[in-house]
């Protein structure tokens, strides 16, 4: 198990490697491109066409990347109630590994149904309105995303499975002791 997530943390950097630059770039993209929008139209009265249409592409990856890089350091919303009502450590080791299946399995159904979509938008060959941008260039960032996801997610059960089976292992430790 530590090899594997071993394995999965070199995995891990190399993605935050490319991930993050990204973000920055595509975060500073929008940015400019939106007070550019505005001057534009405010100002000198002469709006940028499709300049919407490149800012929502760079939005949807953005926030779909930044899903990502939560999800890789776990800092996404939860509700973690099981520790407020209970304080029996391998209790809250289940609950947060059952947590993480399924969101495990949440994140497979999303993968499937970006996936119909990314092909469908594909099939369709349905473009943006101005700059005809082919739509699948932004469907493509729910895919591509919620395999990120998974991967995220498995190495987070892998490392819950570890947690709660050390766990067990030192409590029977502790029990052969007396």
């Amino acid at each position: 198990m530590n090899k594997l997530l071993g394995i999965m943390a070199a995995i891990d950097r190399g993605l935050a490697f490319i991930i993050k630059p990204v973000v920055v770039f595509i975060s500073l993209a929008v940015a400019i491109m939106l007070a550019y929008g505005i001057f534009t139209r405010a100002v000198l009265n002469a709006p940028v066409f499709g300049l919407e249409e490149l800012v929502l592409l760079g939005a949807m990856w953005l926030y779909m990347l930044g899903a990502v890089l939560a999800s890789r350091e776990r800092s996404h919303l939860s509700a973690d109630f099981i520790q407020v009502i209970c304080k029996n450590k391998t209790v809250i080791r289940v609950m947060h590994m059952t947590a993480t299946l399924i969101s495990l399995f949440m994140a497979f159904m999303f993968a499937t149904w970006s996936f119909d979509l990314l092909a469908w938008g594909i099939s369709k060959g349905q473009t943006s309105t101005v700059l005809k941008l082919p739509w699948y260039f932004s469907q493509g960032s729910l895919f591509f995303a919620s395999v990120l996801f998974i991967f995220y997610l498995f190495r987070d059960f892998i490392s819950d499975l570890r947690d709660v089976c050390s766990a067990n292992q030192t409590l029977a430790e502790a029990e052969k002791q007396y």
